[in-house]
């Protein structure tokens, strides 16, 4: 793969990376808004209950983990679209069970 590729695609990545990463936050600040009817909890707060701060963690993690799948997967999938070639990608993984 040509340098000139690998570096288009570290670029396309990363602006819906960032792009997904502002939007995968809003959408978890305004679910947790729903659901609890508060803002959401300062986690490094000592004044903010352990359980909050751990629900609020788990819920971002998540959130953004989610996003970031998500977007990788249709990244790659308009790569493979537009160029004709499968995405360059930093390392694949199988797992066998």
């Amino acid at each position: 793969m040509k340098i000139s590729q690998r570096l288009v695609w570290n670029l396309y990545a990363g602006a819906i990376g960032v792009l997904s990463a502002v939007v995968a936050q809003k959408a978890v600040r305004g679910a947790w808004k729903v659901a609890t009817g508060d803002e959401p909890p300062d986690p490094n707060d000592p004044a903010t209950p352990i359980g909050e701060a751990l629900v609020w963690a788990l819920a971002g993690g998540i959130g953004i983990g989610v996003a970031q799948l998500l977007t990788n997967r249709f990244a790659a999938t308009r790569w493979e679209k537009a160029m004709g070639t499968p995405a360059p990608t930093r390392s694949r993984v199988n797992f066998h069970l």
